[in-house]
């Protein structure tokens, strides 16, 4: 199943060393993928993956169509596309509820897509500093996870958008918990908001064996 939910307000923690090691290595590398632990992060696909290599390519498939399908259907505003499993995170912002609505149809009709989770906000584009904080956010939100001990950071995709935190991944619902807790003590978190597929702790182990993934049969949340 895929879970939605809404997080409260958010507290201080202290990043620590992967913070600096993730702006370091962000700094060096230019355009060049960045290693975190066992992930690859920015240009290549991540190597320890809950999903299998075909869903991942065709999870960047469905964004380059979806960025596509939106820029043809004229919406205005600013629109970014994230899939993760075939579940398409629309984040943002637009002038209308009409617009809103019609980037929602745009990816709606993108091939493979399975559901559409729209959180498009109503009212004028952000700022590019506004936009550079939430990157700095995603990036700490990232880091405090890669720092936590009984959390596999890359079983996580983090999108940051408006000091809002959205976390998409196939974890069962004792990562998720520890996930959120951790995502809303980082400063700067507004809330958090939860687009993740709970798979069982016996597929996770599964998944750690190498096995095949059990088809979940998910569905956009209503």
């Amino acid at each position: 199943m895929i879970d939605l939910r809404i997080q409260g307000p958010a507290r201080r923690v202290r990043v620590g060393s992967a913070l600096a090691a993730v702006v370091a290595a962000s700094m060096l590398a230019g355009c060049a993928p960045l290693l975190v632990g066992t992930a690859v992060v920015g240009t290549g696909l991540v190597v320890s993956d809950r999903r299998t290599t075909g869903t991942q390519l065709e999870d960047q498939s469905i964004e380059l169509k979806a960025a596509s399908r939106i820029r043809d259907a004229a919406t205005l505003g600013r629109v970014s596309a994230t899939s993760y499993n075939r579940i398409v995170l629309l984040t943002g912002e637009v002038p209308g509820e009409a617009e809103k609505a019609a980037a929602e149809r745009a990816v709606r009709a993108v091939e493979n897509v399975q559901g559409v989770v729209n959180e498009l906000a109503v009212m004028p584009n952000t700022t590019l500093g506004q936009r550079s904080n939430d990157a700095v956010l995603g990036t700490k939100v990232k880091a405090s996870f890669v720092d936590t001990k009984d959390l596999q950071a890359n079983a996580f995709k983090v999108v940051a958008d408006r000091g809002i935190v959205y976390l998409m991944g196939r974890v069962t619902e004792r990562e998720a918990h520890r996930a959120t807790e951790i995502a809303r003590s980082v400063a700067g978190v507004q809330k958090v908001v939860r687009v993740l597929e709970i798979i069982s702790e016996d597929e996770l182990q599964r998944i750690a064996r190498g096995a095949p993934p059990v088809a979940q049969g998910a569905s956009a949340p209503r």
